[in-house]
């Protein structure tokens, strides 16, 4: 197996586990704690907007690169075995169908609220300053 065949197989794992963290966050067996990690990297890989811009150089690429994999990685990492093997063949099945990944309006929403978050500590933080 080559390096692109690899990074291809790896990509394709990276979509399906996202996809089945989106299921484990509505599964009854799913602790809490691997919910909200879930739920956030959900939200924030189906947002349409980046925490860091893609426009931005090499920085707006890392968060696609390295952040939301290790994220996704860490919160598959927190659910039960038996969780976790029943919510990949629920993303598998998902995607062998639709051949798409849902988009997330409330995932835009968080993440368009920290970037004001940001902004507005920012300017406080300035305004402090003078």
């Amino acid at each position: 197996m080559n390096i692109a065949e690899r990074l291809k197989h790896w990509a394709k794992q990276i979509k399906r586990d996202g996809m089945t963290l989106w299921f484990a966050g509505k599964h009854p067996r799913t602790p809490w704690y691997a919910k909200a990690l879930g739920v956030f990297v959900v939200a924030y890989a189906l947002s349409p907007i980046d925490l860091i811009p893609d426009f931005i150089p090499v920085l707006g690429f890392v968060d696609d690169v390295l952040l939301l994999p290790g994220l996704i990685w860490l919160a598959i990492k927190l659910l039960p075995p038996d969780v976790l093997l029943e919510c990949r063949g629920q993303a598998e099945a998902w995607i062998a169908a639709r051949h798409a990944k849902p988009r997330s309006r409330s995932g835009a929403v968080l993440i368009v609220t920290l970037w004001l978050a940001v902004a507005a500590a920012a300017g406080m933080w300035l305004i402090s300053r003078s």
